[in-house]
């Protein structure tokens, strides 16, 4: 029955799946169409359905239907054409509706997004695709009036070829954008961050050759400090038969591999000569991928990752974690993140505090996050936007789950950095959601073994007072590292509540403490009991970390959160104004007294630890 199950989940993945996603945008020859776009705002999504509710692509000749994605330019004096993107407002491309424009500060809804653009192929017999990296939540994407397809997702990358489309002079391309919150959506219509809408990641144009190399795994096997595998994959109409050479020239490895007729070709590598991957030793070897003339470079580290017991393995070594949740928001600007500089921004006060490690909540983070912690040596955990009451019942729901979770996988797997797929945060137990996240952790194992498995789990008090705490979700069993969030002192109690908690895991895992903190208004000052002050912020820290350090298996903390975020659950006048106010780092970009406590700690631990 489960078997059966998985099957039609799977069908349902492929059917709302655009197409293949080609790994490795920066290394490909690319032409961005980042910059102004045009705009319209269309709350009644006038420019996708008639009167009666009909969509316009259902009609038989779409071009005629008076939709928007036909830029329909008048001809003669008496035509009626009720839009014109070219004399609309202008809005920039990548970036979030609501932080560019204050009258869409809070607005959800349908945005119609274009671009005009010209392109001239390299060469006749080349393919062409537009890549988005990403965009919230829904996207129709049309070019030259024709639809390409629909993605669903905020936060991973998706791509649709347009080689029979696209023309060297006057192209349009047309995105319907939709971030409204669904219940039966991937995140759901509860969250705790801001729903930026638009075309929040870069677009760009990819030009391959006719059969091109569209994907490839390169990683240490699970369990062996010398030998690579993986496998690279060809996509087009010639793909069976070639010839694939792949070079790693620091470590003196060549080997030539032939495709299946499936273009496949299994990659099976040794050496003794690797050096490895860590937060100390950032290690990343050059790698090259020749297809006949062309090549395709990319930089990846190895390292091996294991549990044995309480302990967490970074090649064959046990670490502590000392990490800092992240929300993809640069709170100096107030938008969405995106850029390699607004990911120099957070990575680098990451560093300052301390950490080896940072959890991308609660979503996939932009690429230039990953390929920046490759090279900074800090560790990652990504995170499926499973996020507090999804329908654990509705199949589409756990479709788009999968299909998410697919698309940062295959984005993301190449990188060093990533050490945890997280599957879902704080959700509530059910048989139910227990089948739902059982299947994406075997869904996530299936694509990739060579990462850990967590979740930030539900926790519970017994005993008198409710002051011993247990994990007593599920889901701990499908597990590698047991992750729970505990705002003792904040949600739960005072703080003077911390010196009374009692650790009862009997799971012999490690621990991460996913999520600890409070509130505090950065310049705020008061007394230790005084809320909002930074005083009560520092104090709560203080008192979490000794209670955490009472429990025996704890292998890493990442508390909530590095910087002060948008959120309009937080209303408080004076204090929130919109903002969730838990961060170590304020609006301004200046530190919390509690920022130097969390810094202290994580200096003790590196001395302890290593």
């Amino acid at each position: 029955m489960v078997k059966k199950y998985m099957l039609l989940l799977l069908a349902l993945a492929s059917l709302q799946a655009s197409e293949l996603l080609i790994q490795n945008i920066p290394g490909r020859q690319t032409t961005t169409l980042n910059g102004v776009w045009n705009y319209i705002v269309d709350p009644y999504e006038n420019g996708f359905y008639n009167y009666r509710y009909t969509p316009f692509d259902d009609y038989g000749d779409p071009s005629q239907s008076g939709g928007y994605f036909t830029n329909q330019k008048p001809v003669n004096p008496w035509d009626r054409i009720e839009y014109d993107f070219d004399k609309s407002e202008a809005i920039i491309v990548p970036g979030d509706w609501n932080s560019q424009k204050e009258k869409l500060y809070y607005y959800e809804g349908t945005i119609w997004y274009k671009r005009s653009f010209d392109y001239e192929k390299t060469r006749d017999d080349n393919r062409v695709f537009v890549h988005f990296g990403a965009i919230n939540y829904k996207a129709d994407v049309y070019l030259n009036g024709q639809k390409l397809g629909v993605h669903k997702g905020g936060f991973t990358p998706f791509n649709f070829e347009i080689t029979d489309i696209v023309r060297p002079k006057d192209n349009f391309l047309i995105v319907k954008v939709d971030n409204t919150r669904k219940k039966d959506e991937v995140p759901t219509v509860n969250t705790d961050w801001w729903n930026f809408g638009g075309l929040t990641r870069d677009v760009s144009l990819i030009e391959v050759s006719s059969t091109f190399v569209s994907d490839y795994f390169i990683q240490l096997e699970k369990g062996s400090k010398r030998d690579i595998k993986g496998y690279i994959q060809l996509d087009g109409e010639d793909k069976a038969n070639r010839k694939v050479i792949v070079d790693i020239p620091g470590l003196r490895l060549k080997k030539s591999l032939t495709t299946d007729v499936e273009g496949s070709a299994e990659l099976e590598l040794n050496s003794r000569e690797i050096k490895f991957w860590s937060p100390d030793n950032p290690m990343l070897y050059d790698i090259n991928i020749q297809l006949d003339t062309e090549v395709l470079s990319d930089r990846i580290g190895f390292r091996t990752l294991a549990t044995r017991n309480s302990d967490i393995l970074l090649n064959g070594e046990s670490i502590f974690l000392r990490g800092i949740c992240i929300h993809e928001e640069n709170p100096i600007r107030g938008g969405r993140a995106y850029s390699m500089e607004d990911s120099r921004l957070l990575l680098g006060w990451a560093k300052e505090l301390g950490c080896n490690y940072v959890r991308l909540a609660h979503y996939p983070h932009n690429e230039n996050m990953l390929r920046l912690a490759d090279e900074m040596g800090i560790m990652v955990w990504e995170e499926n936007p499973v996020y507090w009451t999804i329908s654990w019942e509705n199949k589409q729901t756990y479709s788009t789950a999968q299909q998410q979770l697919s698309e940062v996988i295959s984005r993301d797997k190449n990188r060093a950095s990533v050490i945890i797929w997280s599957m879902a945060n704080e959700t509530p137990v059910s048989d139910a959601r227990m089948e739902f996240l059982k299947n994406l952790r075997n869904f996530a194992l299936s694509k990739d073994d060579t990462r850990l498995i967590s979740a930030a789990l539900e926790m519970q008090g017994s005993g008198e007072g409710g002051l011993t705490r247990k994990i007593t979700d599920p889901f701990a069993e499908f597990v590698d590292i047991l992750s729970f969030n505990a705002y003792i002192g904040w949600y739960d109690g005072l703080p003077d509540k911390c010196d009374k908690i009692q650790w009862a895991i009997d799971q012999n895992k490690p621990v991460i403490v996913s999520e600890f903190g409070a509130g505090a208004l950065q310049g705020l000052h008061g007394a230790q009991n005084e809320i909002w002050t930074e005083e009560y912020q520092e104090n709560i820290y203080a008192e979490s970390i000794e209670m955490f350090q009472r429990l025996p298996q704890l292998r890493g903390t990442s508390p909530w959160i590095l910087s002060d975020f948008h959120s309009p659950r937080r209303v408080l006048p004076g204090i929130q104004d919109g903002w969730n106010r838990k961060g170590l780092i304020g609006e301004t970009g200046d530190k919390k007294k509690a920022f130097y406590v969390m810094q202290k700690f994580y200096q003790d631990v590196k001395a302890t630890w290593e």
